[in-house]
């Protein structure tokens, strides 16, 4: 693919995936199914690899959720509040396999898996047992206070 190609598919994915999570997030009116976000993420995400030149930091494979909504008190997240990654068949799972033995070197380690379900993500703060504090994700560095 031309790179001139790359940079324009590059642009419609974003501005589409852009629109998926305004809906999602802001609307709460999901238009398409959360297998066909990630389909387009991932098309995305390969082809900001092929095109290192064309990665910016506002693309959505940058960065985590969409914005708080008005009416929502918010607070920042004590650490980043990342998402987590899927693999979809086995050569993608032993490819993670491969990236976690190369960054333990030699040391013993052991899975546990579950099936991913999607819904809300937050961080939950307790003193002394009592919660004090439920922040959503939003962002990954801010979210939306719970009441």
């Amino acid at each position: 693919m031309a790179a001139s190609e790359a940079k324009h598919q590059i642009e419609v994915l974003r501005r589409e995936i852009e629109q998926h999570e305004y809906n999602y997030y802001v609307l709460d009116a999901p238009t398409i199914q959360d297998a066909e976000y990630d389909a387009l993420m991932r098309q995305l995400q390969a082809l900001e690899q092929q095109h290192p030149e064309f990665l910016t930091p506002d693309s959505p494979t940058q960065r985590v959720g969409g914005q708080p909504r008005a009416g929502f008190q918010t607070a920042r997240h004590r650490s980043p509040m990342l998402s987590l990654d899927n693999a979809l068949n086995e050569s993608e799972l032993r490819a993670f396999d491969n990236r976690v033995r190369e960054l333990l070197r030699g040391q013993d380690y052991e899975y546990v898996a579950e099936l991913k379900l999607d819904g809300l993500s937050l961080a939950l703060h307790y003193d002394n047992g009592a919660l004090q504090l439920a922040i959503t994700r939003v962002t990954g560095l801010e979210g939306e206070i719970l009441p």
